[in-house]
């Protein structure tokens, strides 16, 4: 059994798409949350999704996949809510992978695992062509503990920030890596994009 654990935060709130939920919406014809559940399960085995209680509706998304989900009590508390409570219940490497990052693809997913495999110490994180740094990133297993000190809603910046001579990155093809979508706006953009690039 691998000692990595696939963590896709969906605790959060999709306030900012002014009251629609992002993670609900169908990216050829699967919701984005199943969606980047099955590209998880495609690369690894073990996978744990973060769900704010209640959610009957996004729990409905997931809940006949092969996947560990975990109620987020104080999810109002932020992101690293989801992070302290997904840590606290897994051992071994994390990968925190964004649930709203739609051009991800299960071989981005497997290269990152591999890298990981060979250097299990080794903190990466995923960037695009040109070297902006994004997600999904891995953490080694003697840094779980530091996930107990997060607070607010700034995810794992403060655990980057303080080893980051221990970061390696990952190049991702494209904008692979930095694509999120959390505004009605950047849904717009994206699906004009992919329409055109379907064409």
């Amino acid at each position: 059994m691998s000692d990595l654990t696939i963590v896709i935060p969906a605790a959060g709130a999709s306030t900012r798409m002014r009251g629609s939920d992002k993670l609900l919406i169908p990216i050829d014809g699967v919701a984005l949350l199943r969606r980047t559940a099955m590209l998880a399960l495609q690369a690894h085995t073990i996978v744990m999704i973060t769900l704010r209680e209640p959610d009957p509706a996004r729990r409905q998304m997931v809940q006949d996949l092969p996947v560990q989900i975990v109620t987020i009590p104080d999810a109002s508390l932020g992101l690293s809510a989801s992070l302290r409570r997904a840590a606290a219940q897994s051992a071994g490497r994390l990968m925190i992978l964004p649930a709203d990052m739609p051009d991800l693809t299960a071989q981005d997913l497997s290269l990152m695992i591999q890298a990981s495999n060979a250097a299990p110490y080794a903190l990466l994180r995923a960037m695009a062509q040109d070297g902006t740094l994004g997600h999904p990133v891995i953490f080694p297993a003697d840094l779980r503990a530091a996930f107990a000190t997060l607070s607010g809603d700034q995810g794992a910046r403060a655990i980057l920030q303080a080893h980051a001579a221990r970061l390696h990155t990952i190049a991702l093809p494209g904008h692979h890596a930095l694509t999120d979508l959390d505004t009605p706006e950047a849904w717009a953009v994206w699906t004009q994009s992919r329409n055109l690039l379907d064409r």
